[in-house]
């Protein structure tokens, strides 16, 4: 009988590698949580529509990637393959907006999907968390994400990165660059595809990475001599915070993301380990997508931070990132008795908070201990009928190989205090 595998392009994270993912979760949203973000948890699946209005039609994701399927009952779905729009359906359906502050500031961790070409660093199946604040036109909303963002990545011990940032206009300039790109584009000798994709959103165009194409590129049109006074002051202020804070970023005229609802501030995280598929995050602002869906105006930014990309990043640099043990204590029972006694204290312990395991199958002494030393706890409690005839437990010290007798009913208060 054939054996079933992960669909390509997929994986499964399992120990110890999942504990480097979960950790990295933590690191990328602690800022958050510390900053008024709440948790949210979306669907894994949406309204087709949801996507094609708000990511955008002319986007490789709409167009050629997204998971998009028919239920039994007649629904168009898909998989989601970024969170942003699922967040904002979730917060309008909810009218988190109507209940008082803004903006709405929310994070978010899961999985997306995308029909890619698998290759390192891209896959089908891929990890991000992800972040938004909801319905505030404020360049310090700009900027505090992506404070936090940096301070994320260096909480993690990466350097390696780099911030790249620029401005995509608003509704009231972005027009008028559009029609001299389309101009600059028609001039060029590019495939149909990209000739159809320029007329439905020319500035994707510009995140085209064939060499062909881009060095047929040079002397295009260049945003930042588009944007309206109030598009730049407000790029600039954004710049001036984050430098304020710290911060260094570059500016880069050719970003646009590969989401069509992007206004104003736009940013990636790039790391230079990586290779080609070099971003680990990016975000910006987007003014419109609530409109775009069916809700009120509600400007907003956010971004995603990919936590594949991200452990990648940390192996670039060589990065070991300090894990505790998942098992402090691990406890080996010699004979029926002991296995009743201790495995009643193992529960005990996991009451008062100490993380607690057991040695189950029965095995001997030797490959009982072979356990307790791939577990990584810190200390060993074991026990025959002699030591119990006794009224003991021999606690041993898995680092020092120290072992002592310890009452039966003194090993909580015991263990607690030297772990303490």
């Amino acid at each position: 009988m054939a054996t079933f595998k992960a669909p390509k392009g997929t994986y499964d994270l399992i120990p110890p590698v999942s504990v480097k993912y979960l950790a990295v979760r933590e690191a990328i949203s602690a800022p958050l949580r510390n900053s008024g973000y709440g948790y949210i948890e979306t669907p894994g699946f949406e309204d087709v529509g949801l996507f094609a209005r708000g990511v955008g039609e002319s986007t490789d994701i709409v167009s050629k990637e997204m998971y998009a399927f028919e239920t039994k009952g007649g629904d168009q779905l898909a998989l989601r393959p970024e969170g942003t729009a699922s967040v904002l359906r979730a917060a309008l359906e909810a009218s988190l907006h109507k209940q008082g502050n803004l903006p709405v500031k929310l994070w978010y961790s899961g999985s997306y999907y995308r029909y890619e070409r698998p290759q390192k660093g891209r896959y089908r199946h891929f990890s991000q968390v992800g972040a938004e604040a909801i319905g505030a036109e404020d360049p310090a909303l700009d900027a505090e994400l992506i404070i936090l963002a940096d301070q994320a990545y260096r909480s993690l011990g990466l350097r390696n990165f780099r911030i790249l940032l620029n401005s995509l206009g608003d509704k009231e300039c972005r027009p008028v660059y559009r029609e001299a790109l389309q101009s600059f584009l028609r001039g060029l000798d590019l495939d149909e595809e990209t000739v159809r994709r320029a007329e439905i959103n020319p500035l994707r165009v510009l995140d085209d990475k064939r060499p062909d194409v881009q060095k047929q590129l040079v002397g295009a049109p260049v945003l930042r001599d588009y944007l309206c006074d109030a598009c730049k002051a407000y790029h600039e202020e954004v710049r001036a915070l984050i430098t304020a804070a710290g911060v260094a970023f570059e500016d880069d005229e050719k970003l646009v993301r590969g989401l069509d609802y992007y206004t104003r501030t736009t940013f990636e995280f790039v790391h230079d380990g990586l290779g080609s598929q070099s971003a680990v995050g990016g975000g910006g602002r987007y003014d419109g997508l609530s409109e775009m869906i069916g809700g009120p105006a509600l400007p907003s930014v956010g971004w995603a931070l990919g936590v594949d990309r991200t452990v990648l990043a940390l192996e670039a640099e060589g990065i070991e990132l300090d894990i505790p043990a998942s098992t402090s204590v691990f406890a080996v029972a010699l004979g029926e008795e002991a296995r009743r006694v201790l495995f009643g204290k193992v529960t005990e312990l996991r009451k008062a908070g100490v993380a607690a395991d057991f040695s189950f199958g029965g095995k001997g002494l030797k490959g009982a201990m072979k356990d307790a030393n791939r577990s990584g706890a810190r200390f060993a409690v074991v026990a025959g009928e002699r030591d119990l005839a006794e009224g003991v437990v021999q606690l041993k010290d898995m680092e020092s190989g120290d072992q002592t007798a310890v009452p039966v009913g003194e090993l909580i208060d015991t263990v607690r205090g030297r772990l303490a």
